[in-house]
């Protein structure tokens, strides 16, 4: 790369030793790995970023046709809210436990078989489970009341479908193995047209089990070449591409001093009050 050469012995006091190390590091994380500024830190991603580049830069037009691929829900409510639906690209779905985030995901598998004048795409899914096991009975539960929630579906179009032949299941324990399926596998389900949506159920698990507080660096790398692989995906297919995750509700932490633990505390008294908290 055509840098300065304060750069250029940064990234190697770094030990930054390919395109992919300097990409796979976010850029406040690159100025403290390589004491740089941030303009000197903006240049060393550019060029990373072009050098590896595979192609041409996509035009606005081609990227905003792609943009309207949409895969309707099913849902009036929701399909008007996504402005059509779900789109050809990288999205996430993210609430607390027992939001509905499995269960939208689910009816989006059975919405991509749909054909496209019912919002469907005409295709198969792919969902890729990361923490508990593939909830098949709710599936079914929602293929049975198919007739019912599509009703704008003719009812022999619906009979007609196997819904559950067209789901194709993946499990991922850890890192490597979501990888593993997301470069071998789904680009093969893909290339061949079987299917048109793909799921990750959930992509932080992986990230929280298999990486320690101290492992700040390799679990930033790890997920930025997870979500550029998702990306790419998404973007030579034409497909979209749904990732879930899960929030979690922190209850904020009292001082002595907060008027309301005081209420608490001339409520309850003292002894019981600091045992509960």
């Amino acid at each position: 790369m055509e840098l300065h050469p304060r750069v250029l012995a940064a990234v190697r006091r770094a030990q930054l030793a390919s395109f992919r190390d300097v990409l796979c590091v976010s850029g406040p994380d690159l100025q403290r790995l390589t004491g740089l500024c941030g303009s000197d830190v903006q240049q060393l991603l550019t060029a990373a970023a072009s050098s590896c580049r595979r192609g041409g830069p996509v035009p606005v037009l081609l990227f905003h046709r792609r943009m309207e691929t949409r895969l309707g829900v099913g849902c009036p409510v929701l399909d008007r809210l996504l402005r059509g639906g779900l789109p050809a690209a990288l999205s996430e779905l993210a609430g607390e436990s027992g939001a509905g985030k499995t269960q939208l995901a689910l009816q989006l598998c059975l919405s991509v078989q749909y054909p496209t004048q019912y919002g469907g795409l005409d295709s198969g899914a792919v969902y890729i489970c990361t923490e508990d096991s593939f909830p098949s009975r709710r599936l079914l539960q929602l293929i049975r009341h198919q007739p019912r929630l599509r009703s704008d579906v003719p009812p022999s179009l619906i009979n007609s479908l196997q819904f559950s032949d067209r789901v194709y299941i993946e499990h991922a324990a850890d890192l490597d193995s979501l990888q593993a399926c997301l470069t071998r596998r789904v680009p093969l389900l893909l290339a061949r047209g079987r299917v048109r949506l793909l799921v990750v159920d959930s992509v932080a698990a992986l990230f929280r089990s298999d990486f320690l507080a101290a492992d700040w660096l390799a679990r930033t790398k790890g997920l930025l070449a997870l979500s550029s692989t998702l990306h790419h995906l998404s973007l030579e297919f034409t497909t979209p591409v749904l990732c879930i995750n899960q929030v979690m509700h922190t209850c904020p932490v009292y001082q002595p001093g907060d008027g309301c633990v005081q209420r608490l505390r001339r409520q309850f008294g003292p002894s019981n009050l600091q045992r509960d908290l």
